[in-house]
């Protein structure tokens, strides 16, 4: 029994490999065709484009050419291995094992079979396949080990990765020089060639206004930027030569105040003066410590005073409704 299954499946691995390998023979032909067409129209209007000086458009444009023209190679190698495996049918249904002369092809159709949206028959052989050999097979192959047997041509032709600008250089001199343009590649060369900085890590620039040493306060007058609208302070010589710093003059529209207003401003909204401005220290920062501390210390006593007031309001409210119930 186990001899006839044996002898069925090979018979209908052989028809429907016979049968698959014949489809995608004769639609590789045709795709190549339409691909050959297109790509005499997309050389043309290349060709359009750098006659008429937009060199931009073109480089994006010839990308494009590259990767039409790395799919007809491509499908040129496949269409001959799959007419070499439709000669040797009866050669791999008779082995359980794929043999080595034809392992390459087998391999490359595999690993071609899912990157060729367009070639459906490919994807059926290449399940025939993973069911006569294994999966372990077909995952060596994907996985492109170093025994896999896929072929190199297949591999870069199909790769997914931009072309190189000495390619996109390359297809472009070929297209001038097939339509006779009289083309200076001189920009173009100049342009592929720049190499663009990599911004994931942070510019490599160093700012110029970073470079330039802080000025140095005397009086402690806060630094103030010109970006958000306040005038800049700048230092003047005194005549003893230390340097002290001078406010600009107030706008013709601004309201002068006197020193009692000034200070009264100052006060009602909370903003430390200028003059007790300083530079920050070690000893003054543990003293703000110690504030910040003794200001939450003081809040939570107020907090607590305050939950105390609020359940004698309560405890009093309630006395008032009892005597109120009462005397009614």
């Amino acid at each position: 029994m186990s001899l006839l299954n044996q002898l069925f499946n090979r018979g209908v691995f052989g028809a429907k490999c016979k049968t698959s390998l014949t489809l995608g023979i004769s639609r590789m032909k045709l795709l190549q065709n339409k691909r050959e067409l297109q790509l005499k129209q997309m050389r043309k209007e290349i060709a359009q484009f750098l006659q008429a000086g937009q060199e931009p458009i073109a480089r994006i444009r010839v990308e494009h050419v590259i990767r039409e023209q790395n799919i007809c190679a491509a499908y040129a190698v496949l269409e001959l291995f799959c007419e070499f495996l439709l000669a040797r049918v009866p050669i791999l249904e008779s082995q359980k094992e794929c043999p080595t002369e034809m392992r390459e092809a087998v391999a490359s159709i595999i690993f071609a079979a899912p990157r060729c949206s367009d070639l459906p028959d490919l994807l059926q052989i290449k399940n025939l396949f993973s069911a006569k050999y294994g999966k372990e097979f077909v995952l060596a192959v994907s996985e492109l080990r170093p025994d896999s047997g896929v072929n190199r041509t297949i591999i870069e032709k199909l790769s997914v990765s931009a072309p190189s600008s000495e390619a996109r250089l390359k297809v472009l001199k070929e297209i001038a020089q097939e339509h006779n343009l009289n083309w200076d590649s001189s920009n173009t060369e100049s342009e592929l060639s720049k190499k663009h900085e990599d911004l994931l890590g942070g510019s490599k620039e160093i700012c110029g206004w970073a470079s330039f040493p802080p000025v140095p306060i005397k009086q402690g007058y806060p630094q103030s930027s010109p970006s958000n609208g306040a005038h800049p302070i700048t230092p003047t010589k005194t005549e003893q030569g230390s340097q002290r710093l001078q406010a600009p003059n107030p706008p013709s529209s601004m309201p002068l105040l006197s020193n009692n207003e000034t200070e009264q401003s100052v006060k009602s909204s909370n903003v430390v003066p200028v003059s007790d401005f300083k530079r920050e220290t070690p000893s003054q920062s543990s003293d703000v410590l110690e504030r910040a501390r003794a200001a939450i210390a003081s809040a939570e006593r107020a907090s607590a005073a305050a939950r105390t007031a609020a359940e004698l309001v309560n405890v009093k409210f309630g006395s008032w409704k009892l005597e109120e119930g009462k005397s009614s």
